[in-house]
């Protein structure tokens, strides 16, 4: 039997490296949603810290080691929120920071890592090749490549969650986590089936960026030429083995969503929680919307992962109002 790359006691020592400002985020029932979904639901607020996203958990694992070892550069590929996390973390320890993206990513994104004072290089393609690009320049720089979910330190970052989830009173009966790289769903997972093996763990993907359920249903890797999704955080096509391996380990299911059901949650969300999300956070509310019957009288545990959105794409899929100063 293929063991995990991640490591329980690994994961309680990065809760020391970690900004205390990205630990211990907001848990909450969230009782006005229950009625709309039939279930009990509590949320798991990833989005109250400088980066609004769960990524800087990661990235401070990851920015602490480099600063340890001396090193004064690193590089990643992003949709967005890695690229944010690991400019800000980088920032604090005095790295140079480079991030590669799609220059048709969420533009507050793009604009929000510029911010942070990262050089930001665009490539004219999506995020695979914005990682092909990431790797040439950690190659020809000799510098630090940070790749999300293959990186070890991005999953027990993220799996600090996980320990926070499990301390809860009364505990759940199912845990959705967003699934797209595979970090926070490995991450969150591993600590779950080690510490609370009774909570089934349920990975949620757009039905238009499948390819990790598709490899995790399958047991091997599963490509696909083009994803067409608006949860651009969660749009990659090609799994990468070794998380797959962690996940074919700790997922009980893999589920699909359609686009109209992000939208129906991003809506759920702001008219019953009051919160703006991006559409990667709205997935775990989509799975209960396709499958009340499944939900039924169980308390769910969902993580609201990023809330980084254009709020004009956002005001087109939710019409939400849009206030401007």
């Amino acid at each position: 039997m293929q063991e995990t790359r991640l490591d329980t006691a690994r994961i309680r020592a990065a809760r020391r490296v970690i900004d205390p400002m990205f630990l211990d985020t907001p848990l909450y029932r969230c009782e006005a949603l229950e009625p709309h979904l039939g279930c009990a639901v509590s949320i798991k607020l990833e989005t109250a810290n400088p980066i609004r996203s769960f990524k800087g958990r990661g990235t401070e694992v990851v920015a602490s080691q480099l600063a340890d070892d001396g090193s004064r550069a690193v590089v990643c590929a992003s949709a967005g929120n890695l690229g944010q996390a690991l400019a800000w973390s980088g920032r604090g320890r005095e790295l140079d920071v480079t991030v590669v993206a799609s220059r048709f990513a969420t533009r507050a994104k793009l604009e929000r890592i510029r911010a942070l004072d990262a050089r930001l290089e665009l490539v004219d393609g999506d995020h695979e090749l914005a990682r092909e690009r990431a790797a040439a320049i950690a190659r020809h720089d000799g510098i630090r490549l940070v790749e999300d979910s293959l990186d070890i330190e991005t999953c027990e970052g993220a799996a600090t969650i996980g320990l926070e989830l499990v301390d809860t009173v009364p505990s759940f009966d199912a845990v959705l986590i967003a699934l797209g790289g595979g970090a926070l769903a490995t991450g969150v997972g591993h600590v779950m089936k080690a510490l609370a093996p009774d909570v089934e763990v349920i990975c949620v993907q757009p039905l238009g960026a499948p390819a990790l359920t598709h490899s995790w249903r399958q047991r091997r890797i599963v490509t696909t030429d083009s994803t067409d999704t608006i949860a651009d955080g969660v749009a990659g096509r090609y799994p990468i083995p070794a998380v797959l391996v962690d996940l074919l380990l700790v997922a009980d299911d893999a589920v699909l969503v359609r686009e109209a059901s992000i939208i129906a949650g991003m809506g759920m969300l702001l008219d019953h929680a009051g919160l703006v999300v991006e559409p990667s956070a709205a997935l775990g509310v989509a799975a209960i919307l396709e499958d009340r019957d499944r939900f039924a009288g169980r308390h769910v545990a969902t993580i609201v992962c990023g809330s980084n959105v254009d709020m004009d794409a956002y005001h087109h899929w939710v019409g939400a109002p849009i206030h401007k100063p």
